[in-house]
């Protein structure tokens, strides 16, 4: 794993287009700034090719959207891959509502995807798999998480980060389980739309989106854990700041120091 990815992305800082939630674009904002990269978000869809220009990668979260948004992200979408830049799925609540899965399968038959980041039942609908998703909650299911996550990978031909207490990253063959985790993820709202996002920095400035992937979730899930543990009881309004805070602290040496992968 190439942690040392981390020190790249800060001498680099780069353009991390996003097309937001508005329940978290402030998160996500500060989070990506913290951490070193550069964020611009955009929802209007006639500067969509100039803002894909400017920038390293492209993050399309699908929490709240509305039709003329999908015109927005599937106009982007376009440009991002006719320019080369590489894009990050997050599936917000796909599972749980039916029209969601639509259009979101929608795009990814259009669209060339570099990495899709999404909890179990998020993973399990866009894979085919049955499940049952609860809201944003991962919800529940008896299938083999590993293979639903290498399903999707095959079927989209890209990477899936599968989030949950053990993260599974997978490029369709090969499997990377990151063990960092703290229920504070699950208390903040926002948290795996902040992964997405900084899972599309390093995306950003390493080519290969399967170790972009796997160090970008890294450092995030390093980063919560620090904070979790640094917490005499378990304040989920304040542990979204402190990550932040966290982010923008952490290094390389504290990543290999406290990093838990197989």
């Amino acid at each position: 794993m190439k942690i040392s990815l981390l020190e790249t992305l800060r001498e680099k800082n780069p353009i991390a287009f996003n097309i937001s939630n508005f329940v978290t674009v402030q998160d996500v904002a500060n989070g990506i700034n913290a951490l070193g990269a550069s964020p611009i978000m955009s929802e209007e869809q006639n500067e969509a090719e100039a803002m894909v220009k400017m920038c390293n990668s492209v993050t399309i979260n699908l929490g709240a959207f509305t039709e003329g948004q999908l015109e927005q992200i599937a106009t982007v979408s376009t440009f991002a891959n006719q320019y080369g830049k590489p894009i990050v799925i997050d599936p917000v609540a796909v599972g749980a509502v039916a029209y969601r899965t639509e259009r979101c399968n929608e795009l990814l038959d259009q669209t060339d995807v570099a990495v899709i980041r999404g909890n179990a039942g998020e993973i399990a609908a866009l894979a085919g798999v049955e499940w049952q998703s609860k809201g944003i909650d991962a919800g529940e299911g008896s299938g083999d998480l590993e293979e639903i996550a290498k399903k999707l990978a095959k079927k989209r031909h890209c990477v899936v980060v599968e989030s949950g207490k053990t993260d599974i990253i997978t490029d369709g063959e090969a499997v990377v389980r990151v063990f960092n985790e703290t229920d504070l993820f699950k208390l903040h709202v926002g948290s795996g739309d902040m992964l997405s996002s900084t899972i599309g920095c390093f995306c950003g400035i390493e080519k290969d989106a399967f170790e972009a992937a796997q160090t970008a979730t890294v450092v995030f899930d390093v980063a919560g854990e620090i904070v979790a543990k640094s917490m005499k009881q378990p304040l989920a309004g304040s542990f979204g700041p402190q990550l932040i805070d966290q982010l923008h602290l952490i290094d390389v040496k504290t990543v290999e120091k406290y990093a838990q992968y197989e």
